[in-house]
């Protein structure tokens, strides 16, 4: 793309500013610090030149908007065509209140839903178990059964809107109660538009919110692949999750390399399978983190879109370019947001949501400015929510398409986030693949030293964080928190009750019979979850027969 002779000339020049221009400048002026670094601990040079992207090849590295390799962007107008999706992530307390606040995001112009929900129904409990107690609602919204996902959803056009769920070793069984409570509606499977977050290795690899061991878990991934290619053509059955990884405490490349590798490591099962690679992968999906370093973020998303395009058309040989497209969601980082001085964390977000969108994002989700205290407050939500109308609306960022292409800087830190991706891939690969790496803690390893080494960054004082180790303020917090309705834990457990005295409980115990024998068979399993949902089956009970078939997972003690 360069004249080497001109990169010669350029190089002499370079050389020339630094002895001259340069050297008069620092001797009177020192820079504020001997290193610069990302927040993923990478240096910064001074300054970026096409010496740093020399071999560059345009139609091959970059190419256009809309084209492969989709460095550029997946699609040719980006924004200027369609705004990215508002998705901001709610769920606490009841199904009753989480209701009422999806439509107050509805009314305040989000445009799609995102369901979070809480630790118990994560881990595939119903909310009158023991091993859920004192954990209802507090991170979400608590699903035990089809009466409460009818209770979520009641009153939401689910022809129209598009649903997220973050749900993963029971996704499965959730996104069985989402599709009976649209057929109990007369919307039909094919009508529905959503995700699932669905990515079982992922917890294995951060978040930890398994239930059984790795190989009956991608079992049931991959039942959802099969029977959304064939029932709900819309919808995107994963949702490959580095947020979790980058929130564990990652760097930016191991948030992308191990994405990737995840991705990569779904596909194959999906193969293994039998199914025709067109016939999913263009329904896979990413789910990113959006951290404080601008620049660095922005590389990390454009990295991903080539790499995956990349591997997709000439490591899978997927025919159709709807398979290469990396379409990814992105949330600003939670892990960065402080409960010191919080109203500084509407900065942060803003920050983070303007690197998400000139990184090319789908759809995104704010980050609340409360969220280190306590779930959020209506108040801090549509600030957050305000946050992405003012980008789109006033801030003009959604008027062209990848508007930093061709900075050297952005460009070389795109090329060097890339390298380190492919680094990672050949180190699992050497490993035996993703499973194993898991298995041999290497995932873990990884990430564990670098959110040491971040954290000693900020310990020591190399790296400054504005209310924590800078700028420290010693001010009572004057911000209101949510409260949720203290008469909402007792109103589930009645409801759960009477829910098991009315059902047909002959029904339920043949519907779960008939998912045991699944289970222990090579059927797939969705068409038996949704017997079971159908018919009033609890989540834990579902969740229970599978653990007799399937075990339970503990992680190695020497991880």
């Amino acid at each position: 793309m360069y004249d080497p002779q001109k990169l010669d000339q350029l190089k002499q020049s370079l050389e020339k500013w630094e002895e001259t221009s340069l050297q008069k400048t620092l001797s009177k002026f020192p820079e504020r610090q001997d290193e610069f670094i990302t927040t993923s601990s990478e240096p910064i040079n001074r300054l970026y030149t096409p010496l740093d992207v020399a071999g560059l090849d345009y139609e091959s590295d970059l190419g256009l908007p809309g084209e492969y390799p989709y460095t550029r962007g997946i699609h040719p107008t980006l924004h200027r065509g369609k705004l990215w999706t508002m998705r901001m992530f709610a769920g606490f307390g009841t199904a009753e209140e989480t209701n009422a606040r999806f439509k107050y995001l509805l009314s305040q112009g989000q445009t799609g839903l995102s369901i979070a929900f809480d630790l118990a129904t994560l881990m595939g409990y119903d909310t009158d178990q023991p091993e859920a107690l004192g954990e209802f609602g507090k991170c979400g919204v608590a699903v035990s059964s089809l009466k409460d996902m009818e209770i979520l959803l009641d009153g939401i056009p689910l022809e129209k809107v598009s649903t997220s769920m973050t749900i993963n070793s029971p996704a499965a069984i959730i996104w069985a109660m989402y599709i009976a409570t649209a057929e109990n509606r007369g919307v039909r499977p094919d009508q529905l538009r959503g995700t699932i977050q669905n990515d079982i290795l992922k917890e294995f690899i951060a978040q930890k919110e398994f239930i059984f061991p790795p190989e009956p878990s991608m079992r049931l991934v991959v039942d959802t692949m099969e029977y959304g290619s064939r029932a709900v053509p819309q919808w995107n059955t994963i949702s490959i999750s580095g947020y979790h990884i980058r929130e564990a405490g990652s760097t930016a490349a191991q948030e992308l390399a191990f994405t990737l590798a995840d991705g990569m490591e779904y596909v194959r099962w999906g193969i293994a399978r039998g199914m025709d690679v067109d016939g999913f992968a263009p329904r896979l999906s990413f789910f990113f983190n959006a951290h404080n370093d601008f620049f660095e973020e922005i590389a990390k998303y454009r990295a991903a879109r080539r790499i995956w395009a990349r591997e997709m058309r000439e490591t899978f040989k997927a025919k159709d370019p709807r398979s290469w497209l990396c379409r990814f969601h992105t949330q600003t980082a939670g892990c960065s947001l402080t409960a010191q001085q919080p109203e500084i964390n509407v900065v942060r977000v803003a920050v983070q949501a303007l690197a998400a969108v000139l990184g090319g994002t789908q759809s995104l989700h704010t980050n609340s400015l409360d969220e280190a205290l306590a779930l959020p407050s209506e108040s801090a939500v549509t600030i957050a929510l305000r946050t992405q109308q003012i980008l789109a609306e006033e801030s003009g960022v959604a008027n062209t398409v990848d508007p930093l292409g061709g900075s050297f800087f952005v460009e070389a830190q795109t090329n060097r986030i890339e390298a380190q991706a492919y680094d990672y891939f050949r180190r699992i690969e050497d490993l035996g693949g993703v499973i194993p790496a898991i298995e041999k803690g290497f995932f873990q390893s990884e990430i564990s030293d670098a959110a040491y080494r971040y954290q000693r960054e900020i310990d020591e004082g190399l790296r400054r964080v504005v209310g924590v180790n800078a700028y420290v303020e010693d001010k009572p917090l004057t911000i209101p928190i949510l409260e949720m309705d203290p008469q909402g834990y007792k109103r589930q457990v009645t409801r759960l009750a009477d829910l098991r005295k009315s059902r047909d409980n002959g029904r339920v115990g043949q519907t779960l019979d008939r998912l045991r024998i699944a289970c222990q068979g090579t059927e797939n399993t969705m068409p038996y979850i949704m017997e079971c949902v159908h018919a009033y089956a609890t989540l834990g009970e579902i969740v229970g027969v599978m653990k007799e078939v399937f075990g339970k997972y503990e992680e190695p003690t020497w991880i």
